[in-house]
């Protein structure tokens, strides 16, 4: 195991490692990027929430799995042993983030998932294909930014995380999930269709459903003020 202090941080367990930023005061907020996404995917959100929070921003390195990543952020909250901390995970950074709640509950206080992979069914190379489209459903100016990430990626690391992402099917997980959780989705999402949203939130005991009505794949780009109004009220209800 090894962590290394830079403007950047690294933090490696068990042959994986992650990338962080932290920024802000108060309650930890943890953020978890998509499948080829980066922390560039928040830079929208990040000023409203850490205004109240401190937000650890992650940025997940190589081709790795739904379930080993969960593992590894599990490994890095236990670390450095924060609070608990509301964990809020996009597309498959929400996949992800289930089985964080679900390997550690004592480590997460609030659940956020934003157009949560999970359920969906597609060939991985469909899913590859449509990442793209997923940008143009929302800002224009986004799109810039999901071309580079995924070229960052690679095809080899692209295709490894896209099929096991579409093998994990987290049905049986959901009615588990005991902390409090918001399912937030963009009514235009392309990639992961709203009543795969509905059927998530349905699914979890207790769960709140929100439906960003011009929003795309990348809720949290596409309408940054009402994502981060609804994340921000959820995280202050009492739970």
């Amino acid at each position: 195991m090894r962590f290394t202090s830079s403007p950047s941080q690294t933090f490696t367990d068990a042959g994986r490692t992650l990338r962080y930023r932290r920024q802000g005061q108060g309650p930890p907020l943890v953020l978890i990027h998509g499948l080829s996404g980066s922390g560039r995917w928040w830079r929208f959100n990040t000023p409203a929430l850490s205004a109240d929070h401190e937000v650890l921003t992650l940025e997940l390195i190589g081709g790795v799995g739904v379930q080993a990543a969960a593992r590894l952020i599990v490994a890095w909250l236990e670390h450095l042993d924060l609070p608990p901390a509301a964990v809020v995970g996009h597309s498959m950074g929400g996949q992800i983030a289930l089985y964080v709640a679900a390997f550690a509950p004592e480590r997460v206080s609030k659940l956020v998932l934003a157009c949560a992979s999970g359920l969906l069914r597609a060939s991985w190379w469909k899913v590859a294909l449509n990442l793209p489209r997923a940008g143009f459903s929302g800002r224009p100016r986004f799109v810039p930014v999901v071309l580079r990430d995924s070229l960052r990626t690679g095809l080899p690391n692209l295709y490894r995380s896209a099929r096991d992402l579409l093998r994990d099917d987290v049905e049986a997980l959901l009615p588990t999930i005991a902390v409090p959780t918001l399912v937030i989705w963009g009514a235009r999402d392309p990639l992961v269709p709203p009543r795969l949203g509905q059927h998530l939130a349905g699914s979890i005991p207790g769960a709140q459903y929100v439906e960003l009505p011009r929003a795309g794949h990348v809720v949290m780009v596409d309408q940054p003020a009402a994502f981060n109004e609804a994340v921000l009220d959820f995280l202050a209800e009492r739970a």
